[in-house]
């Protein structure tokens, strides 16, 4: 489980430290952005004291200009390094509903695609138990139990874009404004599962594996093209690409000659034949 020693974390902890039949590692990462952090990882450890649970932690330093991208990729790489170290058999994080909605209008704004919008959910190896509660639902239940939790100094810095959002956009939603964009989200994420499924599907009625065929995948809008080479990378587990790269790997796709290749990452490139998109690596 990652605890961050701030209200939502320490909620999450409270409420399945003592579920029979579940075993928890308590993880905290310490990013090295605030000179306070390690208090956090004070509080963290005497909580898991306190509840009887192993604790582990690492430490970064990122410094106070650390963007939220960074920090987050820096975490997770720590979470994935226990997982698998510890053998457990997920990850346990702390987001809840607000989460799901700063996150869509986010990536909404960065101009994400499809997937973006639905982009927090539990995964099988990434569970998030409190999705379906809000934050006031988290904060009555804290002060109710009397935990003690630390609150995040950057969290107010408006130079944060999802501090800016949580303040000045998702504050100011109607429950019913609230409530519709929670529906929208839902229903697209469910249609993301159609769409990724017959995606899947169709890609593997191509002749032979590792190959598209380029005539159609030229024939193809662009938008269309953009989700079907990214498909067609997850299936093979790539999974560490952005638009940039995929814009770049279509109209190389589209337009370059014979025999050139396109570097997808460090083990895998596409090359162009005559009649087929290979992927080799």
């Amino acid at each position: 489980m990652a605890v961050s020693g701030g209200v939502d974390s320490m909620v999450l902890l409270d409420v399945l430290a003592g579920r029979d039949g579940l075993k928890l590692i308590v993880a905290h990462f310490d990013h090295g952005i605030r000179p306070d952090s390690g208090e956090d990882r004070a509080l963290v450890r005497a909580a898991a004291e306190h509840y009887g649970l192993t604790f582990v932690y690492d430490a970064d330093h990122l410094g106070p200009g650390a963007s939220e991208a960074a920090a987050r990729e820096a975490r997770y790489k720590f979470l994935r390094t226990v997982r698998k170290a510890t053998g457990a058999d997920a990850i346990l994080t702390a987001h809840h509903e607000d989460d799901v909605i700063e996150t869509a209008i986010i990536n909404m704004l960065r101009g994400t695609n499809r997937r973006g919008l639905t982009s927090l959910h539990a995964y099988s190896d990434v569970m998030r138990p409190l999705l379906g509660y809000t934050k006031q639902d988290i904060l009555a239940y804290a002060r109710e139990h009397s935990l003690g939790w630390r609150e995040d100094t950057t969290n107010r810095d408006m130079r944060y874009l999802r501090n800016y959002v949580r303040h000045n956009v998702l504050a100011k939603l109607t429950d019913s404004e609230r409530a519709e964009l929670l529906k929208h989200i839902s229903d697209l994420a469910k249609l993301n599962v159609d769409i990724e499924r017959d995606l899947i599907n169709h890609l593997h009625m191509h002749p032979a594996a590792g190959q598209l065929d380029r005539h159609w995948f030229i024939m193809l809008p662009h938008n269309v093209a953009r989700e079907v080479l990214a498909s067609w990378l997850r299936s093979f587990g790539i999974m560490n690409f952005d638009r940039k790269l995929l814009e770049k790997l279509i109209v190389g796709a589209k337009t370059l000659r014979v025999g050139k290749q396109m570097d997808v990452d460090k083990t895998h490139k596409v090359v162009i034949n005559k009649g087929n998109l290979a992927l080799s690596g």
